[in-house]
């Protein structure tokens, strides 16, 4: 049965591929990320990290938008006491976005478009910093984003929310941290083939 199940889905998705308009869209960004659980003497203050990856989207007015990206997450935890240094978390990894989205002006190939789109995410953390123990941090987080896009030309400006899913340490017994909550903030070119 599963077997048939995903026969079925690369025979689905091999149909659409083959007949949607294709766009390779490679990108470079910032994002600011925080913890949805602030430290009893003190809160959490995003700091800029980065981005680097791509997408590809498949279909016009509507479409389903795969990616992988490079990033970078940083968050400080600040006013944690007189006693108690300020503690910087950073967290790389590959995130993979799928994104479902509509055209709302324009379509793949317009000079000028506005699009939204949204769906589910998963982020694969490579290293870790900050934190008392690597071993405490999920190796797989999981989330859900929502977002916009402007399409200038071949230029293109997109701004998502995600928020996470899955906590950011396995054990939460003894210092939790929460949620990761991200802003995305990157800029590319359309590569439509």
């Amino acid at each position: 049965m599963k077997y048939l199940l995903t026969l079925i889905a690369f025979i689905v998705f091999g149909t659409f591929a083959t007949q949607a308009q294709v766009t390779i869209k490679p990108a470079v960004g910032i994002n600011l990320s925080d913890y949805s659980k602030d430290p009893q003497t003190g809160d959490y203050k995003s700091k800029v990290g980065w981005q680097i990856g791509g997408t590809v989207a498949f279909g016009k007015k509507w479409y389903v938008e795969p990616g992988l990206f490079y990033v970078k997450k940083s968050t400080e935890a600040v006013d944690l006491g007189t006693t108690i240094p300020d503690v910087t978390y950073d967290i790389s990894g590959l995130r993979i976005p799928v994104a479902i989205g509509f055209n709302v002006i324009g379509h793949e190939k317009s000079a000028v478009g506005l699009r939204f789109y949204g769906g589910p995410s998963a982020f694969i953390v490579t290293s870790k910093g900050g934190f008392p123990t690597n071993e405490e941090i999920n190796n797989a987080q999981f989330g859900l984003f929502a977002g916009a896009g402007l399409d200038i030309s071949i230029i293109f400006v997109e701004a998502s929310y995600e928020w996470s899913l899955t906590n950011v340490q396995k054990d939460i017994s003894q210092i939790d941290v929460g949620k990761s909550r991200s802003v995305f903030i990157h800029a590319g070119v359309r590569i439509p083939l």
